[in-house]
């Protein structure tokens, strides 16, 4: 009687093994950190797909990450108060908005050496983004309501365009129209890249606040992350409000992926939105990874559908003054990372 208990309890266990549910295939998570280190804050990253470079904004600096290998590979110094990086692949160049000085770095894409030095008249110049049929590179500046067009061959000015308000992300169109959020109105800004006219305004209600913004060029869908934990999806051939989605809190960048139909919005509470695009617009969100908290702007490499965000470790924030009633955490030094988030 107790070889047959024991054999019974053995095949009991054994169905229980066999009755347990397999384990389930993580989604998006954080599968590399790359480090990089140093101090000070951030802000946009660029991906240059074809040599899997990532640029990244950093304090004074721009590093230039090799994804493949893990490491910090150059960088493009004296460049005061980054916020992004424009990529002119036809011409070879690279092009850097620099804040503190409202000034445009030109350099070499493929040596990383400094070709020019752009000063523009405009204050802060905040995104940057390069308009292939134009060759014009245009720099958003925060602190003057405008966009400066530049042309990417001579780095001379050609004009500037009214934003009317505080402009974000941008993003070309390949056929010569950029569009760019207004914080300020909440809305989307089109303009002809040729003329500097303004085309359209568009309101991207329920949405506010709007930062980062990405586009689906095939289908003429472009996507506006807003403050208030909305993406506004937006008929790009008459402005209509086509699907709204919530997104984690704290968000500022977005990016899509052409080859998988998915749509990304990077969240500063430390999670990656993920939505998925279908035929008939219908528009899901598939899942809010875990990335870490900060980790606020995005850039995709959709050759290999990896997202990449940047983050640091924080500390306790200063004591609320006068001049600063909602002072930020400090960053701890030497914590600053890159994260790769893949399925």
């Amino acid at each position: 009687m107790q070889r047959f208990g024991l054999l019974t309890a053995l095949v009991l266990a054994a169905g229980v093994t066999a009755a347990a549910p397999p384990a389930q295939t993580p989604g998006f998570h954080v599968s590399r950190r790359i480090p990089i280190g140093g101090e000070g804050g951030w802000d946009a990253l660029t991906m240059d797909v074809p040599s899997h470079r990532l640029f990244v904004t950093h304090a004074t600096r721009v590093e230039v990450v090799d994804v493949a290998r893990d490491t910090v590979i150059g960088q493009i110094p004296d460049t005061p108060g980054p916020h992004g990086v424009a990529l002119a692949p036809d011409l070879g160049r690279g092009f850097t908005s620099n804040g503190r000085d409202s000034s445009v770095t030109v350099f070499d894409l493929k040596s990383l050496a400094i070709l020019d030095r752009v000063k523009i008249p405009e204050r802060n110049p905040d995104a940057i983004e390069y308009d292939p049929v134009t060759h014009r590179v245009f720099t958003f500046n925060g602190g003057s309501a405008n966009a400066t067009a530049i042309d990417a061959r001579t780095g001379h000015i050609v004009g500037s365009v009214p934003i009317g308000g505080k402009p974000e992300f941008a993003v070309a169109d390949g056929k010569g129209v950029m569009y760019v959020n207004n914080e300020d109105s909440s809305e989307v800004v089109a303009f002809d890249t040729r003329t500097l006219k303004v085309l359209n305004r568009w309101p991207l209600a329920p949405g506010e606040g709007p930062s980062g913004i990405a586009l689906d060029r095939e289908h003429h869908r472009l996507f506006s992350a807003c403050s208030n934990a909305k993406l506004v999806v937006l008929d790009t051939g008459n402005g209509r409000v086509v699907s709204v989605l919530p997104t984690g809190q704290g968000t500022d960048g977005a990016a899509f992926d052409s080859k998988r139909g998915l749509a990304f919005v990077s969240n500063g509470e430390g999670t990656l939105t993920v939505i998925q695009e279908a035929a008939g617009d219908r528009f899901t969100v598939i899942e809010n990874a875990q990335t870490q908290r900060g980790a606020r702007t995005l850039a995709i490499d959709e050759s290999t559908g990896i997202a990449y965000v940047v983050t640091a470790e924080f500390g306790p924030a200063p004591e609320p003054t006068a001049e600063h009633p909602h002072p930020r955490p400090r960053i701890v030094p030497g914590s600053f990372v890159v994260l790769e988030v893949r399925h």
